[in-house]
């Protein structure tokens, strides 16, 4: 089997994205592998796992958009605004009613210019949000505009913690690339006056790859050195329109040259006669231009 290709991990809690990404360069006896769009240590399901010359289809899998299964705990804010951080403050959400909880998440709904998480990976100045906050910085981030396609309850279960009313709250959730779950569950507690954050998330897809796919590490582990389950041509066939090239299409093409435009909305992907992809095409200037070469070298 090639070690080209793409891996759709059901990434356990307690790990680190780059723990998982570690794991498959063991497993699959390469170091050039990636992800393509970091998970939280606390948050499970699914991670894409790029190998070999799949990495670089990566940047299309992170702009893909992302489903969740998530749990909102209303009445306890944290500093990290998911379940690893430290309450920092707490308000009793047994006056919330569900209505209210129903009517906050479609409030949430759509188009929304979003702060993301001050504990997040984004950069400042060159350096990690979350090392700034960590460092006893005030971190303040810009506003990002999101859409939200989908923000379902399924269910509010009422509990006590400390004595305190708290508001348990299942959802589903449908996004663009760059959505901040866990700013969801902050946004929802502040607009409802008691404070939220976020106690369970579960990716259940990324752009078409979901949970039903997935493969556990030890799985995985089983499999070694096999680990890919879906080659580089296949992937790029889940992603992208097909146009197929001729022999002299194809070695053009493969030393970066560009084709007669097709036109076909891009980016697309190009196969050469036997199958093989070649690159990832967009047309522009009357030209069909490639954005990488993925032929072997």
């Amino acid at each position: 089997m090639s070690v080209d290709g793409l891996i759709v991990v059901d990434k356990p809690g307690g790990m680190t994205s780059h723990d998982v990404v570690a794991r498959i360069r063991r497993l699959a006896r390469t170091r050039r592998v990636g992800h393509g769009g970091t998970l939280d240590p606390m948050a499970t399901g699914v991670l894409v796992i790029g190998v070999g010359r799949a990495t670089r289809l990566l940047t299309y899998v992170i702009g893909a958009g992302k489903g969740y299964a998530a749990t909102i705990r209303l009445g306890q804010s944290t500093v990290t605004d998911d379940a690893e951080g430290e309450v920092v403050s707490a308000a009793s959400a047994g006056e919330v009613t569900d209505a209210a909880v129903h009517a906050g998440l479609a409030a949430m709904t759509g188009e929304i210019d979003q702060v993301p998480s001050a504990v997040s990976a984004i950069k400042i100045d060159g350096q990690r949000a979350y090392k700034r906050v960590r460092d006893g910085e005030t971190v303040a981030l810009a506003a990002r505009r999101v859409t939200v396609s989908r923000l379902e309850p399924l269910a509010v279960r009422r509990e006590s913690v400390d004595g305190m009313a708290v508001l348990d709250v299942d959802v589903l959730v449908d996004c663009s690339s760059g959505t901040y779950i866990r700013a969801l569950a902050r946004d929802l507690g502040a607009g409802l006056g008691v404070g939220g954050h976020l106690t369970a998330l579960r990716r259940t897809a990324v752009g078409g790859f979901t949970l039903a796919e997935a493969l556990t590490l030890p799985a995985l582990e089983e499999r070694a050195p096999d680990v890919v389950n879906l080659s580089v041509e296949a992937a790029a066939r889940r992603f992208f329109p097909e146009r197929r090239a001729n022999v002299d299409e194809a070695k053009v093409l493969s030393h970066g040259g560009p084709l007669e435009p097709a036109g076909i909305e891009g980016p697309y992907a190009v196969f050469g006669p036997e199958g093989d992809l070649i690159a990832i095409v967009s047309e522009r200037g009357g030209r069909a231009r490639a954005e990488i070469v993925l032929a072997p070298a």
